[in-house]
């Protein structure tokens, strides 16, 4: 096998992510950003020319040590080591190395936040408002275009689906007939997500005005096919982008006197906890957010001390 340098390597793995596990968008620029930035510091550390083979645990750490020295945080640490390991399991796989020297570096600990979302009185005040056209707390109105904007917050906080996956939604993505959207999530994997009757209405709601605004661009074709969520300015495919999504968001937050911090995760966040709040069973919320681990839903959902008391009282033979 011919030796490759360090950044060879590194394009490679990255040309593997793209185009055989179907990585999205904003995983490849921060595994891009991560494993290009290893293989900078082991070319200034090694040299250009150096065998893979030589790169030891040690140059890990003393790469974490960089970062660190730079002012990252533990949390950006550890993107950077996950990176770097995911690097070398595929470096080992494909027999370019014989072990994972990644694997013996321990992950940053990081404080255990649990996700902050609004509650679900707070949430439906807003949809509600939305729905009926009320002005924000300060008499303006924040919604740039109020019904494609409501379908945005009920598709998202409705359905619990990425920023991603709403704009990626096509008008095919939407099976009135099951009363479901098909989603494709991370790795490019299809599911059907239960649609709702208010998300419902607000797409039916929504259509005659992307179809009227679609027809006054001149872009008339697009009618029956394409993006559901459009722009504003009706510019290229007219497809929504995900920064537009989160400045969306956060200005109608903002308005109907949300915290500052709510931006699209945050109302996947508020679905998942509301539906459990709310009795759902765990595994069927991890089906809907299309998580591959069980693990990975717990940490989207927060048990409220309300809730726990009341599950223990109700079901515990010694709490009566």
């Amino acid at each position: 096998m011919k030796r490759r340098n360090f950044h060879e390597l590194a394009e490679s793995f990255l040309a593997m992510m793209r185009d055989e596990r179907g990585a999205s968008e904003h995983t490849l620029r921060a595994y891009s950003r991560e494993v290009r930035g290893f293989a900078d510091f082991l070319g200034e550390l090694l040299g250009e020319d150096a065998d893979i083979r030589s790169v030891e645990h040690t140059h890990i750490r003393a790469y974490l040590a960089v970062l660190y020295d730079k002012g990252l945080t533990k949390a950006s640490a550890a993107r950077a080591l996950a990176a770097v390991r995911s690097w070398f399991k595929w470096l080992a796989k494909s027999g370019f190395v014989e072990a994972n020297p990644a694997s013996l570096v321990s992950t940053p600990k990081l404080p255990k936040h649990l996700p902050r979302v609004p509650g679900m009185e707070e949430l439906n005040r807003v949809l509600n408002s939305m729905s009926a056209g009320t002005k924000g707390e300060d008499g303006e109105e924040a919604a740039t275009w109020p019904e494609r904007d409501r379908v945005i917050f009920e598709l998202l906080y409705g359905c619990g689906i990425r920023n991603s996956e709403l704009v990626g939604l096509n008008l095919e993505s939407i099976h009135w007939h099951d009363d479901a959207i098909r989603v494709f999530g991370k790795g490019k994997k299809e599911r059907l997500v239960p649609l709702g009757d208010e998300a419902a209405a607000a797409i039916r709601a929504y259509l005659p005005q992307r179809q009227a605004r679609l027809e006054a661009a001149g872009k008339a074709k697009l009618v029956h096919d394409g993006a559901l969520l459009m722009n504003l300015r009706m510019r290229g495919a007219c497809r929504l982008t995900t920064r537009s999504v989160g400045r969306i968001v956060k200005r109608i937050a903002l308005s109907r006197g949300l915290a500052a911090d709510v931006h699209p995760h945050t109302l996947r966040h508020a679905f998942g906890t509301h539906m459990l709040e709310e009795g759902a069973d765990l595994r069927a919320i991890q089906e809907m957010l299309g998580h591959e681990r069980l693990s990975t839903t717990q940490r989207y959902t927060q048990l409220t001390v309300g809730q726990v008391q009341r599950v223990y009282e109700e079901t515990h033979p010694r709490a009566r």
